[in-house]
């Protein structure tokens, strides 16, 4: 092959590269504007989120790695109300969701069950409703699940006792129904980090109990 012929087949890959990296980039971005857009901002913390720029990398409380792909969104005690938004979901690098201390409401969008690298989902302290969703089961790296001080229903999702990964769990006043799982990661979750939801049972007593009790 040619010198030339190389340089030519070594630009086309070079571009290729670029064009799929701006092309998750701007995808990332629109999904991260989305929630903006979701959220009331009064201290403008999210004055940088520009969905006119190119990647969300340069925006404040946005990490991203050397592919240039989102890896944290860091929007603890921001003083955010609104509502999260299953756009969330296509951020598929992401490892850190931190909302933590704000007054966010509404549910918890099933779509974050497609974050795959995700190790930390910190949305305690808000003002979230509905159920956890059985989808946060396909978090294979999850770590910690923090969801405590909210308004959150329904039992806790049989299908996290297959997380693995779990280390922290904390799901404390909540009013969450149904009993405590006591297998996988949840037999060294301590009581405390259940306490103060009025209808929850536990720890479960397998095959005695049915897990959703207190739930209808």
């Amino acid at each position: 092959m040619t010198p030339i012929f190389t340089s030519i087949s070594l630009f086309t890959i070079t571009l290729t590269l670029t064009l799929i990296q701006f092309t998750h980039a701007n995808s990332e971005g629109d999904a991260l504007y989305t929630l903006k857009r979701s959220l009331t901002d009064p201290d403008n913390v999210l004055q940088s989120w520009d969905p006119t720029l190119v990647s969300p990398c340069t925006w404040f409380h946005v990490t991203c790695n050397q592919d240039n792909r989102v890896t944290r969104v860091d929007l603890g005690n921001s003083n955010l109300s609104g509502h999260l938004v299953p756009e969330l979901g296509k951020l598929e690098h992401l490892q850190y969701l931190e909302l933590y201390k704000n007054n966010i409401q509404g549910t918890i969008p099933k779509e974050l069950g497609n974050l795959k690298s995700l190790v930390s989902l910190d949305l305690y302290n808000n003002n979230i409703s509905g159920t956890i969703p059985p989808s946060l089961g396909k978090l294979k790296n999850l770590v910690f699940l923090r969801l405590n001080d909210n308004r959150l229903t329904g039992p806790i999702p049989r299908e996290l006792i297959a997380v693995t990964s779990l280390k922290v769990v904390d799901v404390s006043n909540n009013d969450l129904c149904g009993t405590i799982p006591t297998s996988g990661p949840f037999e060294h979750i301590p009581l405390n980090n259940f306490e103060n939801n009025p209808r929850l049972e536990g720890p479960e007593l397998l095959g005695l109990v049915s897990y959703d009790t207190n739930c209808s």
